[in-house]
């Protein structure tokens, strides 16, 4: 890929308030990191259509109420913005995260989800005119190369996990959405709770039609189910909507890409989340998070 030696105007000046970045990048790693878990412990009652739009439907009534109270503020003319958003960056993802979820370590999946700052600069530079610099592209691809050394970590032997594609397809509808929320959604005038409020109000009624399609209402029944309720409904509050909330913040802030190399950090957490439940830590995790942190701060470096 051509790279040039200046960046969009977001990236290429001083940021106005980087303590205020740096810790929306690290609650965000926070909370996404330990969204793989969440899905895990789901998928111990639900299957993953029923984790991924229950996901969804809980971001959904969460909010709801703040959506009818400002309903004379949404701008309907962007409504397919909106749905597109809802679409690409979170009820896709989520079914393709949960289905991923069913056959692949939440850890793996976490550090396979580093592939979304690559291709929110791919799609970026291809189809939306931004320009990025050398180093920007280095700190990106050393990030990937981080997250591969936390793949390879521990493995007994190559082996490819189909699974794992279901990931890859799922950073590359984010690194879409990315570029779609920043150029069409971030100029509106409105704030990141209500953009985001918007964007699932169109994909809410699909997931709960989805949801209540399958045998939902009888797993609830099953041993074990309200404590996975609890951890799926967790991870719809707090990793889609809360999380989405601060994120479209970010993008405010920032730039698509700047914003995704969040997506470097949350590895780090899925492994910590993976040593608490068992799990043992190499030298490779190690040097595979070091490598990571390099990256995001030769993306974020003004």
């Amino acid at each position: 890929m051509k790279t040039t030696l200046t960046t969009s105007t977001t990236t290429s000046t001083k940021l106005q308030n980087p303590l205020l970045v740096w810790g929306l990048l690290a609650l965000l790693a926070g909370i996404w990191g330990s969204s793989f878990i969440l899905v895990k412990k789901s998928l111990v009652v639900f299957d993953p259509a029923q984790v991924g739009s229950l996901r969804i439907f809980s971001a959904f009534c969460f909010f709801l109420p703040f959506f009818l109270y400002n309903l004379k503020k949404i701008p309907f003319a962007k409504a397919k913005y909106f749905l597109l958003a809802g679409l690409l960056g979170n009820l896709l993802p989520a079914f393709l995260f949960s289905l991923a979820g069913s056959k692949l370590d939440s850890g793996v999946s976490g550090a396979l989800n580093s592939t979304t700052p690559l291709f929110t600069l791919i799609i970026g530079a291809s189809f939306f005119g931004n320009k990025i610099t050398q180093r920007q592209s280095f700190g990106i691809i050393l990030g990937f190369i981080g997250a591969i050394l936390l793949i390879l970590a521990g493995a007994s032997g190559f082996h490819v996990n189909g699974y794992a594609f279901f990931v890859i397809l799922a950073t590359l509808l984010y690194g879409i959405n990315l570029n779609i929320t920043k150029k069409y959604l971030t100029g509106l005038g409105m704030d990141s709770f209500l953009i985001t409020s918007c964007i699932f109000m169109t994909i809410g009624p699909i997931a709960a039609g989805v949801l209540f399609s399958t045998d939902f209402v009888s797993k609830l029944q099953e041993p074990n189910a309200i404590q996975a309720l609890v951890f799926a409904v967790l991870l719809g509050v707090l990793g889609s909507a809360i999380a989405m909330v601060l994120f479209n913040r970010l993008i405010q802030m920032t730039s698509a890409v700047l914003a995704s190399s969040v997506t470097y950090l949350i590895p780090i957490v899925a492994i910590l989340w993976g040593v608490i439940d068992g799990e043992t830590i190499l030298f490779q995790h190690y040097l595979g998070m070091s490598i990571i942190l390099i990256g995001v701060y030769l993306v974020n470096k003004s």
